[in-house]
């Protein structure tokens, strides 16, 4: 037997050995490499974590200030605000809020710890010169605008081994709108339940929610906003069928909008047509607003003087009074002689019916054309308010008259203050920039008001139309506003229509308290926007005369004095045809009546990320 041998290859053995130490080297490198990518990704994930902590950090700092700017420029206006920046610098997050902001470290990006960079943005002569446009949900309106810009830079200093700094950077709108710029103003719920035909061309804003609902067509051709809803209920006693005529929105409306409010510090709007309390400081933010203390007249009728306090400023230690004494035993003559001496445009004598409240009304009556003349004659007003070529130096003319009737009155009567011959009022004309332009004249009241016949109408070929291209710049400020048409005798208000009315024309921006409605019913109803202006006469009952205001439409507050709520026509007045229509001069910032209050707006205009321990990046 032959055994055979076979030889073993060498060389195939070294092969395999050698192919096996190469894929184990390859597999080492893509594990060693998967590990490298596992330990990156860990350390990235790590290291972008705190980024967005820290920037949530810097984020909530920025926040904190914000909000505390919004609240202090809402209630105390711009001086709030300057006079809390030191405040706003320190308020960074503490440990004692949270034990999270421990870790952090907050700086203002000039390298001063614990604190933000909080300043204004704007220049003297920007501040001086900031009139313009509203932006965002307001656009179309115009206001005095300042801007704040809010930086704060935030780094870990615990638990970490990454030095990374964050920033936030947050720019805020402060802006002071004039409110007689909208057509129609509401802090309230605003109705239009029932009402005539309407055309509305201007903005409309609520405080609150608005009703419509009516069989006659109502329009709004400028863009209408609420903080609440807008609807169409059963309300003044009418079920919803009985609504056919749908409102058009000819500019879009938007519902939940922001609030916009008088920066007076509390929710009592109504005190700034009352009399400051004493010791209340006139530069507070509710002191500012009063129109008792804007006034350069105030006249207030006692139940045996009237003083005339003619003054430049709340503070003027050089105001001038006029008194005058008079003795109410009787209506003679005599007893009434200081007051027809000094003040020939004044009557306090004078009382009528108001149908509406069932009482008789002791009125101060003021004769508008007469006061015209007496501010440009009279001695004493020359002296205190020098008048040359009829133009007043621009900060020192008599453009804001303030009339309280303090007397005392028993139930069934009311005081108010009533304004007659108001065809032409003081023009008051001051010079702008080399540019001679009426600053106009405003009138406001703690009483009621009632405005007797044509009103602000210098142009007579303009009555009875929507024609302002003459009119002055006007504001009636007042607890409760009536009109009187210039048919109006005071002797025919015993009966229960007062008379019969022919038309009228008032050209003014209406700011007055209404009685709110308290439920849906007829008896109940407020009378709308429509009735927002009381009237007491027959005037035809939407047949024959026309009542037509070139106006802006406020209502901030509930009447206080005038109480009695609005009946449907038929009790104490026939409706006219109404002719509303908004004043676009109040769009003109220099065409504002004299001492328009002003509405506070807060917007954050830009929120931006940028390189840390930088003040001035302006970002996209």
């Amino acid at each position: 037997m032959k055994t055979r041998f076979t030889p073993r290859n060498r060389s195939s053995a070294g092969h395999a050995l050698l192919m096996v130490m190469c894929i184990t080297t390859v597999v080492m490198i893509m594990l060693a490499a998967t590990m490298n990518r596992t330990i990156g990704t860990t350390t990235m994930n790590a290291r972008n974590n705190q980024y967005v902590a820290g920037l949530y950090a810097a984020e909530a700092s920025t926040e904190k200030v914000y909000g505390m700017i919004r609240s202090d420029f809402l209630s105390g206006n711009l001086t709030a605000v300057t006079n809390h920046l030191g405040q706003y610098r320190g308020a960074i997050p503490l440990n004692s809020e949270n034990a999270y902001w421990n870790k952090y470290q907050f700086s203002d990006g000039q390298g001063n710890l614990n604190s933000n960079y909080v300043s204004c943005t704007m220049s003297a002569f920007q501040l001086a010169t900031n009139w313009g446009s509203v932006p965002s949900q307001y656009s179309g309106l115009s206001g005095w605008t300042n801007n704040y810009r809010i930086v704060s830079n935030a780094k870990q200093i615990s638990n970490t081994i990454y030095n990374i700094t964050n920033a936030c950077q947050v720019e805020v709108g402060l802006d002071l709108i004039p409110i007689f710029q909208f057509a129609i103003f509401y802090n309230s719920l605003l109705e239009f339940t029932w009402c005539a035909p309407l055309t509305v061309n201007g903005r409309t804003h609520a405080n609150a929610s608005l009703y419509t609902g009516s069989t006659c067509q109502l329009t709004f051709n400028g863009l209408v906003t609420t903080t609440g809803t807008i609807s169409s209920p059963a309300w003044d006693g009418h079920t919803t069928s009985q609504y056919t005529d749908a409102a058009l929105y000819n500019a879009n409306y938007s519902t939940n909008s922001q609030s916009l409010t008088l920066p007076i510090g509390t929710t009592n709007v109504g005190a700034i047509i009352n009399m400051p309390p004493a010791g209340e400081d006139p530069n507070s933010s509710l002191g500012q607003q009063r129109y008792y203390n804007k006034a350069d007249l105030i006249l207030l009728v006692s139940n045996s003087t009237v003083t005339l306090t003619l003054r430049s400023s709340p503070g003027d230690p050089q105001a001038t009074n006029i008194t005058a004494y008079y003795y109410p035993t009787n209506l003679s003559a005599t007893n009434y002689v200081q007051i027809t001496t000094n003040f020939p445009f004044l009557n306090v004598t004078n009382t009528f019916t108001d149908q509406r409240e069932s009482d008789l009304v002791k009125v101060t009556d003021i004769d508008m054309g007469i006061l015209s003349k007496w501010l440009v004659t009279n001695r004493v007003a020359t002296t205190k308010f020098p008048i040359s070529g009829g133009v007043y130096p621009l900060n020192n003319a008599p453009n804001i008259l303030y009339a309280a009737d303090n007397r005392s009155y028993t139930s069934g009567q009311l005081t108010a203050v009533r304004l007659k011959d108001g065809t032409t009022i003081p023009t008051n004309m001051v010079n702008i920039a080399g540019v001679n332009d009426p600053s106009g004249f405003t009138v406001a009241t703690p009483n009621p008001l009632y405005i007797q016949g044509n009103y602000n109408c210098p142009d007579s070929t303009a009555l009875n139309t929507t024609n302002t291209t003459k009119v002055y710049p006007a504001s009636l400020v007042s607890d409760a506003l009536t009109i009187l048409s210039p048919n109006w005798v005071d002797s025919q208000s015993k009966t229960a229509l007062g008379g019969t009315a022919s038309s009228d024309t008032v050209n003014a921006a209406i700011l007055t308290g209404i009685v709110p409605s308290t439920g849906s019913g007829a008896s109940s109803f407020s009378g709308g926007v429509m009735n927002l202006p009381r009237l007491l006469e027959d005037w035809g009952n939407g047949t024959s005369q026309t009542l037509t205001l070139n106006t802006s439409i406020v209502n901030l507050f509930a009447s206080t004095r005038a109480t009695n709520q609005f009946q449907n026509p038929g009790v104490y007045y026939y409706a006219p045809i109404r002719q509303f229509s908004f004043n676009q001069n109040f769009l003109n910032y220099a065409q504002q009546p004299p001492g328009t209050p002003m509405l506070g707006y807060v917007l954050r205009s830009k929120w931006t990320v940028p390189p840390p321990n930088t003040v001035t990046y302006v970002g996209n």
